[in-house]
Formats: structure tokens, sequence, C-alpha cells
């Protein structure tokens, strides 16, 4: 059993009623520390990192409005990144929860919350669904976030990426993207794409920092190649069958096409009457 698989067992047979349910870190070091992104509601603080049974020193926690991610080199992938890289985080667990106030406002209320706090509609970017991650659904979100860590160039191909969903109310975890299967069954194209890109750049940087100065050219002159062409030319015409210096002839005109004599004309037929006997 895998840390995500422990957790989640450990959760539900504690919800069961069952006294003896908990995860035992020492059995998960290599899969320890766990990076989790969450929201900033602060009815999570009571619940995590206790509901996964993870110790604090082994969950490190990362949080912004609505566990939003807006693409695979945002800021906030940025904090993933290096919560591996320097923190030596070992999976990443997207963890949304319900009654999530930022999915529950609309583009209008968030407008008129603003304005009361001084800040004018012209301020804002135009897209504020896109710029704030508005969302409908908590469980989309999640499923969206998981999908952009795991295609993100940031994050190494090896790494779990989960999404959760946690109950505010009763803390129950709710497996929506196990990270085990989509590493094993998946890669990510966009991963291609980039690394296909970052070698393009990578020639582009090659080619930018070439000097024109250091370009060597040949000491002959212009006449001179020219006339080694002519040359060159006449000596292979005839392999080609092209003669250099004869024009091209014009085709000559076809011939008139022969007269079809005329019919001789037709004669009037005439009749002649027989006179009495």
């Amino acid at each position: 059993m895998r840390l995500i698989e422990a957790i989640i067992d450990a959760n539900h047979r504690a919800l069961a009623g069952d006294a003896d349910a908990g995860l035992h870190p020492a059995d998960f070091e290599s899969e320890l520390p766990l990076v989790a992104l969450t929201c900033v509601d602060p009815r999570l603080n009571a619940l995590l990192p206790s509901v996964l049974g993870v110790p604090p020193e082994q969950f490190i926690w990362l949080r912004n409005a609505g566990n939003v991610i807006s693409g695979p080199v945002s800021s906030t992938m940025r904090s993933l990144a290096l919560a591996l890289a320097i923190k030596g985080g070992k999976e990443i667990a997207i963890i949304g929860h319900t009654d999530c106030q930022v999915g529950k406002t609309t583009t209008m209320e968030l407008i008129d919350r603003l304005r009361a706090m001084g800040v004018e509609r012209r301020l804002l970017p135009d897209n504020i669904n896109e710029y704030f991650g508005l969302f409908g659904s908590f469980r989309q979100n999640v499923l969206k976030a998981a999908e952009l860590v795991r295609s993100s160039p940031l994050i190494g191909a090896k790494i779990p990426v989960h999404g959760l969903l946690v109950d505010i109310q009763t803390g129950k975890l709710e497996w929506l993207v196990n990270g085990y299967q989509v590493l094993e069954t998946a890669t990510s194209p966009l991963n291609e794409v980039v690394r296909s890109a970052g070698q393009t750049i990578d020639a582009l940087k090659s080619l930018a920092e070439f000097k024109i100065g250091e370009m060597k050219f040949p000491e002959s002159k212009i006449g001179d190649t020219v006339t080694k062409a002519e040359e060159w030319f006449s000596q292979h015409a005839r392999h080609l069958e092209i003669k250099p210096s004869t024009p091209p002839v014009a085709p000559s005109p076809p011939a008139p096409p022969p007269k079809i004599p005329l019919p001789p004309p037709i004669r009037p037929r005439m009749t002649l009457r027989r006179g009495p006997k």
C-alpha cells in the first residue's frame, strides 16, 4: 500500500469508527514529505494535516485562494517545484474542499465586494474569472489543477500528482485523481511540446550568439566568380544538351489545312411536256 492509498484507507476507517485506524509515517519514509496545495479557508487549519495523518514536519503546506493553478509555469507552480527541489517533497496533492467560497462567488459579487474595498472596475483585468480563478465545481477545479501540475515542465516526470477533496464538515477524503495510475498509464503531450520548444530556444540562443564579424568571406572578386561560372557552364552545357549562346528558335507556323473542293452546282430538273398525239 502506497502513501495516499494508506491515507485514504486510514481516513475512511477512522470515520467508520475504527479506533485503531491511523497512518504509520515510518512506513512511508521514501514517499514523505508530502507537498499539498489547498485553499486559504481558515476552517482547514483544524483539519489539515491531521485529517491526513501526516506529521506537520512531513507536510509542506502551500495555500492560495481556491487552490487554483493558473498555468503550468505560474507562480504557484514555481512554489511547488521549489518545495520538491529544495524541501525534498516526494509527492504532490491538490486538496480542494467543499463549501469553498471562491467557487460560490459570482463575477458580479466579486466586483461589488472589490468596489466596497475601494477597487474600481476599471482597475481590474478584463477577464476577471480567468484572473481570479473563479470556478463553479469543486471537483472540476481539482481535476484541472492536477492536470496542470502533471503537465508542467517544472515538475519531474516521476513525481505522483494526486487530486483530493475534503469534506469541510466531516473531514472525509475523496480521491479524485490517482497520481500513481496517471504516472503509469499516461505521459503528458505538453511536456514533449515544451521540451521541443526548449530545444528550439537553445538553438536560437546559439544563433543569437553568432557574430557576423567572425564570418570568413572568400577572397575572389565578383567579376572573377562570374567568369568562372560562365566557363564552367560552357564546359558542361553539352552534357545538359544546352547551347548557352544559341537563342531559342521560334517554332514554324503550322501549315494551312488543305482546301476542300466545292461540289458542282446543282442544275434544276427540267420537265418536258408531251404534245397531243
